[in-house]
C-alpha cells in the first residue's frame, strides 16, 4: 500500500501547478493533504477512483485537511472531538481494514511564539490521548505537517533557530513524548543522513540552496514496523512550499 502525504498550501493553488497529474501520476492508495484552504466545493477536485473526505475551517481560506482514497474507509471522524481543536480543520481519521489513517495539521507556534503555550500545553497532550483512544482499535498511521523538527539533523540551520517556531526545546520535547508513546518516525527506520527537508522558506532562493525543514512525517505504531516497506521525500515535486512525503506499508 502506498500512502502519500501533502501540505499543499492552499489546494487550488496546487491545481495551477500539476496536482491532478501528481496524483494521476504516482496513484498513492491514499493521499493526505494539509493546509487545504478551501472547502470541497471551492476545490472541484476531479479525481476518478478516489473517494473524497474534506474537513474545512471555519475561517475561509485558512488550514483545513482533506484525505483521498481508493479503499472504502470502515469509518470517518473528523477532528478529536473536542471543540477547542476542531474548528480549524486540522484533523481526519479513516479507519481502513488493519489500521486508522489519520492525517494532521498541527497548529504552528507562530511567530514571537504566540501560540505555543496552546501548542504544547493543550493541543499536542490531547491528541497523544485521542492516538492512544485509537490504538486500543487497531494500529495507526499517523501523517502531515508536524510543526515541527525533531532534531538538530532535521533542519539546515539548527543553532540559530533555537527560538523560532517549530524547533523550540518544547515542542521538540512534545515531539519525544510523542514518539516515547510509541510511534515510530519511518522516515529514519531508512535514512539516517542530515540534508533531507520538506518544507522550505519562500525568501532567500531557500529551496533551490536546500536550507529547509523536515516538518512532515509518516509516524506509525510500533505493531507496524515490521510492515514497512519505504519512507521517502519527493523534494523534487512543487506546487508548494512543502514537498510531499511517501509512506509503502505491507
Amino acid at each position: 500500500m502506498k500512502l502519500i502525504s501533502w501540505n499543499v498550501n492552499g489546494v487550488r493553488s496546487a491545481q495551477k501547478k500539476g496536482f491532478s497529474a501528481f496524483v494521476r501520476r504516482e496513484r498513492p492508495d491514499v493521499l493526505c493533504l494539509q493546509e487545504v484552504k478551501a472547502t470541497e466545493e471551492q476545490a472541484e477536485l476531479d479525481l476518478d477512483g478516489y473517494r473524497v473526505f474534506w474537513n474545512a475551517a471555519e475561517k475561509k481560506g485558512y488550514s483545513g485537511t482533506a484525505i483521498l482514497s481508493r479503499i472504502e474507509p470502515r469509518s470517518v471522524r473528523f477532528g478529536m472531538e473536542r471543540a477547542q481543536h476542531d474548528r480549524e480543520g486540522r484533523l481526519i481519521t479513516i479507519e481502513l481494514p488493519d489500521f486508522h489513517v489519520v492525517n494532521v495539521y498541527s497548529p504552528n507556534a507562530q511567530r514571537g511564539l504566540t501560540r505555543l503555550a496552546y501548542r504544547v500545553e493543550e493541543w499536542d497532550p490531547h491528541f497523544v490521548a485521542f492516538l492512544r483512544r485509537l490504538e486500543k482499535k487497531k494500529p495507526v498511521v499517523l501523517c502531515g505537517d508536524l510543526n515541527v523538527a525533531h532534531q538538530e539533523i532535521d533542519l539546515a540551520n539548527p543553532k540559530t533557530n533555537t527560538k523560532n517556531a517549530g524547533f523550540t526545546p518544547q515542542e521538540r520535547a512534545a515531539m519525544d513524548r510523542l514518539l516515547g508513546a510509541g510511534f515510530v518516525d519511518t522516515f529514519r527506520v531508512f535514512e539516517q543522513g542530515g540534508g533531507h527537508y520538506t518544507w522550505w522558506s519562500p525568501m532567500n532562493n531557500a529551496r533551490a540552496r536546500n536550507i529547509g525543514w523536515r516538518i512532515d512525517y509518516f509516524l506509525v505504531s510500533a505493531a507496524l514496523r515490521g510492515r514497512l516497506r519505504a519512507a521517502s521525500i519527493l523534494p523534487h515535486v512543487l506546487g508548494s512550499d512543502h514537498c510531499p512525503v511517501v509512506l509503502e506499508i505491507e
